[in-house]
């Protein structure tokens, strides 16, 4: 249910920036979002369709992009995929000393608006909601 309030969030920054362009419409939003976020994303286009009911980014596509989490062990340099839950120790030697990077990501990357004068799309800029 977290996933109402960020995508709330993401609303707000999009109307924001596509109102500073002076865009009459948003057309395409590209999202990131880590496998590690636990963001849902059927949950953020189904609350995207509700909140953005008859606002400038009604009908607007969502695209996501998934960034995969990386594990590395310490204590024999395996460089390994991971995904939630994590597992508690290295698949490749039983270390149990592992740093995850990557896969908590959760941004915008770019939005795509209709150029009020000419009817051409632009991107005002993407920007980072805040996760709550």
């Amino acid at each position: 249910m977290h996933e109402l309030p960020v995508t709330q969030s993401i609303l707000n920054i999009v109307m924001e920036a596509a109102q500073r362009a002076g865009a009459p419409q948003i057309l395409a939003i590209d999202l990131v979002i880590g496998d590690l976020s636990s963001i849902v994303d059927d949950s953020v286009q189904f609350y995207f369709d509700i909140l953005s009911k008859d606002t400038i980014a009604e009908g607007a596509t969502l695209r996501i992009r998934r960034e995969a989490a990386t594990a590395v062990c310490l204590d024999c340099d395996a460089q390994l995929s991971v995904s939630a839950p994590l597992m508690p120790v290295c698949v490749a030697c039983g270390g149990a000393r592992l740093r995850v990077s990557g896969g908590r990501e959760f941004y915008i990357e770019s939005i795509e608006v209709e150029d009020e004068d000419s009817g051409r799309t632009g991107d005002p800029g993407g920007q980072r909601p805040s996760s709550g």
